[in-house]
């Protein structure tokens, strides 16, 4: 009686072993296909189907400006992905904004400005944006404008700086904010006066 005790005691035991082994490995090879399928920085950005969620407020079209532009001069992009971003950044623009920059000239002036920036070893490692309450929004030539500044911190080997940027916004007749320009805050007169790019 007591060799069986024995033998079904081991065998119990080899079974556990077993299914804690099968366990770890099959727990091991779905976290390796989680990690696989993790998109990166790039394909989040443009994962976002703009036609369907757009961003509803003039903050949140900036921040998602800034992510592209994060993505544009911090990764290490293909010339496609440059393209795709730079595509996507352009649904964020007004019309005016889009007719004034053709896409043509507007991507090869957008790789060459992040070759340069990349070859000056910049890097944007952050970027502040006005809070939703700072926001100025004005009315003009039957136009609903908004004006919201962010900061841009670069770093350059080992050195940093800042730079202040308004964007100005006006609202479509679809009821979206879409970027109308930028400037450089010190050249924004905060009022009545238009940013330009």
């Amino acid at each position: 009686m007591k060799k069986k005790t024995t033998i079904i005691v081991i065998c119990l035991f080899a079974v556990v072993i077993g299914v804690v082994c099968l366990y770890a490995y099959l727990s091991t090879k779905q976290r390796n296909a989680m990690a696989d399928a993790k998109l990166s920085e790039v394909e989040m950005i443009l994962s976002r189907d703009l036609s369907k969620d757009y961003p509803p407020t003039v903050k949140q079209v900036l921040s998602y400006f800034t992510e592209i532009q994060k993505c544009l001069y911090n990764e290490d992009c293909t010339e496609e992905e440059i393209e795709q971003l730079g595509m996507q950044a352009r649904l964020l623009f007004d019309k005016e904004l889009q007719d004034n920059n053709e896409v043509a000239t507007y991507l090869i002036r957008l790789k060459s400005e992040v070759n340069a920036f990349r070859e000056a070893s910049y890097r944007i490692y952050r970027i502040s944006i006005a809070s939703s309450n700072n926001v100025e929004t004005f009315k003009e030539d039957g136009y609903e404008f908004a004006r919201i500044s962010s900061t841009y911190y670069v770093s350059d080997k080992g050195r940093t700086g800042y730079q202040d940027v308004v964007y100005l916004m006006r609202r479509d007749e679809n009821r979206q904010w879409k970027i109308y320009g930028w400037d450089r805050a010190v050249n924004v007169n905060m009022g009545t006066d238009a940013v330009t790019e």
